[in-house]
């Protein structure tokens, strides 16, 4: 006989939660980050409903995880515990996308923008689970299918194709416009390359013209740590081209390791050449490199498309997630580590993650935003939240600092975030931090657009999560150190001794 463990019970329950039963109460809602409170007659509810309307209320129903695995050996209950509430965290986040987003998108909006990313979280999440019982017993099979999730609603219109099963349905419930042909909604690469326009989906509608800045309105608003007598004033430079031999992709070994289009948007490679989403310390280490030192680092982050009104249609996993117009090669990429104003700095582990920026910015809020936006000879102007318009003869720049406070102890953590922080305005990192060499990556493109071709739906655009709306506030960047132990000595030598390599 087996037991269920507390967060077992937990999914489990979620799980009969879904099923509805008819009460009469005042029922209060939380609509719009208000609360709602209303009388109703007898009613079908649902526990994990998120969002309701006179006509149909939606929420995500998702199989149990929990109840399909065999009994978990005692070494692998943290680990299996720990992801099972991931799972749940996971669907409630996606039922809050859900309520928000109600009427946003065209056809495949709840699909690319909700039900997509869910499943690749939940991939991930399962193999996590399945490795961990692996390592000390028989590996767990076919838990991968109980990844994909479905939207259910609560039957009041009976209108998608499994309206008769679970009152819902993912998505043809013609209330929402899917079927409707006349919209041109079916085909996501046809009608979606004008930014005002398109068909419908929010993901390919932005930016527009309030997106963009005349850098030449912007005031100074750079500020640097001023290096102290005991900072390290030197940079070393790894060279590795601008992606000459066209290496995409949308997946990300760092976030989402093993998921095909974990990113859901395109990213650029630079350095390591075999980098996708397969990615292992030992793949990465074997690989060739573009970089001339060779330096194996895989440097990456989301490309930059222009787009115009006249574009031919685009139908391909970028269109379908959001993501249109003609990727633009950097015209230059600067990969310079620096130094610390307040101290030397110390050898960076190899294979160690870091990342900067927040993908998702535009709904978890800039606690996380690294990236700016400018243009060279303007680069003391920067933007988050804007795209800039640059003067003739001046490029638009992306500049990703990177952090460089390293915890002594881990090459990754859980978020990839708390093993590596950010030095203060100052220059002084955490206490229990050591200052290790600071990544900058600097990008530049040839883009020169006036306020009248953006007015016009000429504009350019980073790729983004299908939700984040292309907002420059989501920009971000990957790197992980597969520098040779003497190449990183060598690097950290030309810091502290103020020499530019």
């Amino acid at each position: 006989m087996h037991f269920l463990t507390p967060l077992k019970r937990r999914e489990r329950r979620m799980r009969y939660a879904r099923r509805p039963r008819s009460f009469s109460r005042t029922l209060t809602l939380i609509a719009g980050g208000c609360l709602v409170t209303a009388s109703f007659g007898p009613v079908t509810a649902q526990a994990s409903v998120p969002a309701l309307s006179a006509a149909r209320a939606q929420t995500i129903n998702c199989p149990d995880v929990a109840s399909q695995l065999p009994a978990v050996p005692a070494q692998a209950k943290a680990e299996v515990d720990r992801n099972l509430a991931a799972l749940n965290t996971q669907i409630q986040e996606a039922n809050t996308r859900l309520a928000n987003s109600v009427g946003q998108g065209g056809p495949n909006f709840v699909q690319n923008a909700i039900l997509g990313p869910l499943r690749d979280k939940r991939v991930a999440a399962i193999n996590r689970i399945a490795t961990a019982i692996g390592r000390v017993a028989q590996r767990p099979a076919g838990l991968d299918a109980l990844a994909t999730c479905t939207v259910a609603d609560d039957g009041a219109q009976g209108g998608g194709q499994n309206g008769g099963q679970n009152g819902g349905g993912q998505g043809n419930n013609p209330g929402q416009g899917n079927n409707n042909p006349g919209q041109g909604n079916n085909n996501p690469g046809q009608g979606n390359n004008n930014p005002g326009q398109g068909n419908g989906n929010q993901g390919q509608q932005r930016p527009v013209a309030s997106d963009f800045v005349d850098i030449r309105q912007v005031r100074p608003n750079a500020q640097q740590a001023r290096t102290q007598s005991r900072g390290s004033r030197g940079t070393f430079t790894s060279r590795c081209g601008r992606n000459e031999n066209g290496h995409f992709n949308s997946d990300n070994f760092i976030v989402a390791p093993g998921v095909a289009n974990g990113a859901h948007h395109q990213h650029d490679y630079v350095g390591n050449l075999s980098t996708d989403g397969n990615s292992t310390d030992e793949s990465l280490a074997a690989a060739g490199t573009t970089c001339s030192n060779g330096d194996k680092s895989p440097y990456f982050w989301p490309v930059v498309r222009l787009r115009s009104p006249n574009d031919p249609p685009q139908n391909d996993q970028s269109a379908a997630d959001g993501n249109i117009g003609r990727i633009q090669r950097p015209a230059s990429v600067t990969l310079q580590f620096q130094g610390n104003a307040k101290s030397k700095v110390t050898a960076m582990p190899r294979f160690m993650r870091v990342i900067t920026g927040d993908a998702k910015a535009a709904t978890n809020g800039p606690a996380n935003a690294r990236a700016s936006w400018t243009c060279t000879g303007f680069e003391n102007r920067r933007l988050t939240d804007k795209y800039p318009l640059c003067p003739r003869g001046s490029r638009v720049t992306r500049i990703l600092d990177f952090p460089s406070c390293w915890d002594g102890k881990n090459t990754d953590s859980a978020n990839h975030r708390t093993h590596v922080a950010f030095a203060d305005q100052r220059g002084n990192c955490p206490a229990g931090t050591r200052a290790v060499p600071r990544l900058q990556m600097k990008l530049t493109y040839n883009i020169n657009l006036s306020r009248q071709q953006v007015a016009q739906g000429r504009v350019y655009a980073v790729d983004s999560f299908p939700e984040q709306l292309h907002n420059p506030v989501t920009d971000h960047g990957d790197f992980v150190n597969v520098m040779s132990n003497r190449l990183m000595n060598r690097a950290v030598s030309c810091i502290n001794r103020g020499s530019r390599c």
